[in-house]
């Protein structure tokens, strides 16, 4: 089942992020718990870590907490090793597009083969910036 994160206002989409599958969203927050949180869930990151995947949305008011833990995630995996890409349909993006990641930051891509943390955190501010929330869809 796939992930569609994205802003509304009324009946109107404004903005959107297709994540891919709920597992490949797990995969990066798996990734940042183990390597940037030292396994300690939600310790540093807590408004992206600990909420629920499956929970409505994240406040207008949680988007910037989100936007600004978003920013350190992809400073800090900037500096990282490449990670392998977790599904096939990432490793087939990627090779359609020509991209070969040369940090952490660059190997978690959303389905059109877009930086997933940029995207996230764009999506983040553009819903703290009209105050809406980002629903999980």
């Amino acid at each position: 089942m796939g992930l569609y994160l994205c802003v509304f206002e009324d009946e109107e989409e404004l903005e959107g992020v297709e994540v891919g599958s709920y597992a490949d969203f797990g995969e990066l927050r798996d990734y940042v718990t183990r390597e940037l949180e030292g396994g300690k869930q939600g310790s540093r990151f807590p408004t992206l870590i600990l909420h629920s995947d499956g929970d409505g949305e994240w406040s207008a008011a949680e988007c910037q907490t989100l936007r600004d833990e978003l920013t350190t995630i992809a400073t800090e995996l900037s500096a990282r090793p490449v990670v392998a890409f977790y599904s096939e349909w990432q490793r087939n993006v990627a090779k359609s597009i020509g991209l070969v990641p040369k940090n952490a930051f660059e190997s978690f891509i959303d389905v059109d083969g877009e930086f997933l943390l940029e995207r996230l955190r764009g999506l983040a501010d553009f819903a703290y910036r009209q105050q809406l929330p980002i629903l999980f869809q």
